[in-house]
């Protein structure tokens, strides 16, 4: 019998040591043979590669090393050759490494980052990303490191996603320049290669111009086709070109197809190995979808129940078998393979002991802004095997970083935290958000700071009304870009929220353009506006300049070592509200960066969380 107990103070099998226990899996591919699977997870900020041959046991790789790449937020971390892999080490470095015996090589200067290691379909090229912070381009090593990297292509500001003709001297990328981001407008590179080493000697745009972002080229196997992902209107297309003839076909239209290129190495579909056609992952607002295509754009839906998200679509290159990182807001990550209709589980990213009825399973919800556009949420109720309660629960506001971001029907272990120990839990898609066509996500431009703090007012105030949450203790939380929206709703709707909880979040929007990375350098302004004409929006908008108004207790969590939102903005903050005399929490974790990895990190800061919401929310 499930006894009657306040809500947020249920008891929860998810300890904050639990939670630190996690890992994180981030890629899974196939080696050239398509008998051997090889995934990355990290541990404690390590990041490890594991091979499994056919359905073997799985063996770790780096055992001291980690495999880590840091272009911009990372990913693009390795690739798979014949009997090795070529990885990203801590140093930016190129490694190469065995699968059966021997230690990792390095095959590039130690100078500079790269990523995005692309292997030559004759094994003998790395095709990749570098960058040394202020110049990009890709670049051409040898497998073996024994001549210097040669340029590939240069020129833009930005390069992502290269890859190899199957039997033709041709590599494609995807490139894009400033103040674009990818999702803004981004341009697809073919260039024709030359000589020994190869050199470009012809490079020509195929795709995309600066207000047309384009996604992930890949030929086909048959070498016939060049496949990519276009936003030319307000949804997604896949695209294939005929080499010989230049003609295109759009194979799928009118859906979300590509996800906001945060990071490096991002992959949703995939060539069958006869060439006949592409899976590929289709997005119906927050759920993701398995379906296949052939070139007549006939369109077969395959199968992944139970889970309802999933990231990294890698195809095997002798069979219809797709490997994948697969979850569902009660399952955790799990590598998955999928063939013949068939699933099977190679790496749990939990021990997963907590039966799925003791989770939340959240359900969209949907409300309006005050200029009538529909607003998008998923809201998690309160749950538990062991506790029961009347009355309404108290509520997290959760709004998430980017701000082109999406809160999906993934594993969601933040929810989970708090929906299991009897907290209600929104996660606001605020306007600006992917996932809901590219008019929603532009809304934001020149609007930040404004639509996404109504838009997390308006999801709490939703949840109100539905009598889903408690009006004396609603609680906004959020990281990042969500730090910044948390800070402006505090000072904007003083008193809504009985208290906030803000994680590395940007308080100056003027020290954030002048000292961020530079994939962002000039993300603001097309999100606020361009320096120094929109100088007195930048300081309307920044919350360092209004903390005064900040009347109810705020937690701020910080990084020491973060790049891109550096910590004398959280500090400012802090020490504003101290002179204030406003309760408030400051936590500057050593060692870490833009999110945290260490597992010492992770557990402290669940349990400062519980301790403030208890102290501020629950007692107050």
């Amino acid at each position: 019998m499930r006894r009657v107990l306040p809500y947020g103070l249920w008891p929860s099998p998810l300890a904050p040591e639990r939670m630190a226990a996690v890992l994180r899996l981030t890629d899974v591919q196939w080696d050239r043979s398509g008998h051997t699977r090889i995934w990355r997870e990290e541990r404690s900020g390590r990041g490890v590669l594991v091979a499994q041959e056919n359905e073997g046991p799985s063996r770790e790789l780096t055992e001291i090393e980690s495999a880590r790449a840091r272009i911009g937020y990372g990913g693009g971390d390795f690739t798979t050759g014949d009997g090795f892999v070529i990885y990203v080490g801590e140093d930016g470095r190129l490694y190469r490494l065995p699968l059966a015996h021997g230690l990792p090589r390095p095959i590039t200067p130690p100078f500079g980052n790269a990523a995005s290691p692309a292997l030559s379909p004759d094994g003998r090229w790395v095709l990749y990303v570098y960058s040394d912070g202020k110049t990009d381009l890709l670049a051409l090593v040898d497998v073996e490191g024994r001549r210097w990297p040669q340029k590939a292509a240069e020129g833009a500001d930005f390069y992502m996603q290269p890859t190899w003709h199957p039997t033709r001297p041709l590599i494609a990328w995807v490139e894009w320049d400033h103040p674009n981001m990818p999702w803004d407008g981004a341009r697809l590179g073919l260039a024709h290669l030359e000589g020994d080493p190869p050199r470009p000697s012809r490079i020509e745009v195929v795709a995309g111009d600066a207000h047309t972002p384009v996604f992930q080229p890949a030929f086909s196997p048959d070498g016939r086709f060049l496949s990519y992902i276009l936003t030319d209107g307000e949804w997604d297309a896949l695209v294939v070109m005929n080499l010989e003839t230049g003609a295109r076909r759009i194979l799928v239209e009118g859906t979300t197809l590509a996800p906001p290129a945060w990071v490096q190495g991002l992959r949703v579909y995939g060539w069958s190995p006869r060439g006949d056609r592409i899976f590929y992952r289709r997005q119906e607002e927050a759920f993701a979808l398995l379906e296949a295509v052939d070139l007549d754009g006939r369109i077969t839906r395959l199968d992944l129940n139970p889970y309802t998200w999933f990231e990294q679509l890698a195809v095997a290159p002798d069979r219809e078998a797709l490997a994948m990182i697969a979850s569902s807001p009660i399952l955790p990550p799990r590598v998955v393979t999928w063939e013949h209709g068939r699933l099977r589980v190679h790496r749990f990213a939990s021990a997963e002991r907590i039966p799925p009825e003791a989770l939340s399973f959240p359900q969209t919800i949907q409300w309006r802004a005050p200029d009538g556009t529909t607003v998008h949420g998923l809201y998690y109720p309160p749950a538990s095997t062991e506790a029961i309660r009347t009355g309404l629960p108290p509520a997290l506001i959760s709004i998430h970083g980017g701000p082109t971001s999406q809160r999906v029907m993934n594993y969601n272990p933040d929810a989970q935290f708090f929906a299991t120990r009897g907290f209600a839990y929104l996660e606001v898609n605020y306007r600006g958000s992917t996932g809901y066509g590219r008019g929603y996500r532009d809304a934001l431009k020149g609007q930040w700071g404004l639509l996404d703090v109504e838009d997390a007012v308006g999801g709490a105030q939703a949840l109100v009304e539905r009598r889903l949450a408690d009006p004396r203790r609603l609680v906004i939380m959020g990281g990042s870009a969500g730090g910044y929206t948390v800070l402006n709703t505090l000072i904007r709707y003083p008193g809504f929220f009985r208290a906030g909880i803000c994680l590395f979040g940007v308080a100056n929007l003027f020290t954030l353009a002048a000292e961020t990375h530079k994939f962002e350098a000039h993300y603001l302004d097309s999100l606020v506006g361009p320096l120094p004409e929109a100088a007195e929006r930048y300081r309307e908008r920044s919350p360092i300049f209004h903390v005064d108004r900040i009347q109810d207790p705020v937690a701020i969590f910080q990084g020491a070592e973060d790049r891109v939102v550096p910590p004398h903005q959280a500090e400012a903050i802090a020490e504003a509200l101290r002179r204030r005399g406003i309760p408030h929490l400051y936590r500057l974790y050593p060692g870490e960066g833009h999110g945290w990895r260490r597992a010492e990190t992770i557990t402290a800061f669940y349990q400062e969380v519980l301790d403030f919401l208890r102290q501020y929310v629950l007692f107050a």
